[in-house]
């Protein structure tokens, strides 16, 4: 397939990497020249413009930082959709205002294009690992397009609903994460102060109630000073969504406030 990807950041380039693996006809672009050579090195073709990459493929990918990067790159004289044939599909794997990709998807549909909303959860060892789940919204014949290029780098490929459902999706699991931070970060603070064993603590963790994928491995976890803006970003769009549906959400605005000290940067 012809495929385009925009965006080779941690996450992003090994995506873009997995899919030249695959061995499809890959365009990529990124500002940065580093990732690009190492795409090259993988046999993708280096585009000029995110116009290229939109002109050169059937699905193109897009994993950028947030809601303004995903609107240059898609919009801009020089974007996406300028190049972009009717029939091609535009895939959105950021994490963006569920605005952002309605906006989108009216602005595509008038061009014959598709919009899919994939965020993806796993970060930088996920892409390399092939272990990434995304949670897709889109339409079932987009979906059934887009599957073999997902399964490249992962094998849990949820279809959630219609064009907007996976950003909505992603919102809520990174709710859920971010509150779950918190709680094992006070959980072990209270244990370890009190003067139990790490070590031990993880044990009782693993085996009890409070078992969970964060606080299994609580004291080697440290995602460093680069994870603090993403989650902060996605904490506020959350909020923000939660606002416009009238839902309170107390526990993701104190894990918003404390993400520093969640995160432990002050020892990273």
């Amino acid at each position: 397939m012809k495929v385009g990807f925009i965006g080779l950041g941690v996450q992003g380039k090994y995506l873009a990497i997995n899919l030249a693996r695959a061995g499809h006809d890959l365009m990529v672009y990124d500002v940065r020249d580093e990732p690009l050579r190492e795409l090259a090195d993988e046999g993708a073709k280096i585009a000029r413009t995110n116009r290229e990459v939109g002109e050169h493929a059937e699905v193109i990918e897009v994993c950028v930082v947030d809601d303004r990067q995903v609107e240059s790159v898609m919009l801009d004289a020089e974007g996406v959709l300028a190049g972009a044939r009717p029939g091609s599909i535009a895939v959105i794997h950021s994490t963006v205002h569920p605005a952002t990709i309605t906006r989108l998807a009216e602005r595509c549909k008038t061009q014959g294009i598709e919009l899919v909303d994939a965020p993806v959860s796993g970060s930088e060892p996920g892409a390399k690992n092939r272990t990434m789940c995304y949670m897709v919204g889109a339409g079932p014949e987009a979906f059934e397009r887009c599957y073999p290029l997902f399964s490249t780098s992962g094998k849990d490929i949820f279809h959630v609903g219609g064009p907007g459902a996976g950003i909505r999706a992603k919102l809520a699991h990174q709710v859920m994460i971010c509150i779950n931070m918190l709680s094992a970060f006070e959980g072990m603070r209270l244990g370890l102060e009190a003067g139990v064993p790490a070590a031990e603590l993880e044990k009782v963790v693993r085996a009890g109630g409070a078992q969970s994928r964060v606080a299994d491995h609580w004291q080697a976890f440290n995602p460093g000073r680069r994870s603090l803006p993403i989650f902060y970003k996605d904490l506020q769009l959350a909020l923000a969504f939660a606002h416009e549906l009238g839902i309170a959400m107390p526990g993701a605005a104190l894990t918003q406030q404390m993400l520093e000290q969640v995160l432990r940067l002050d020892r990273a």
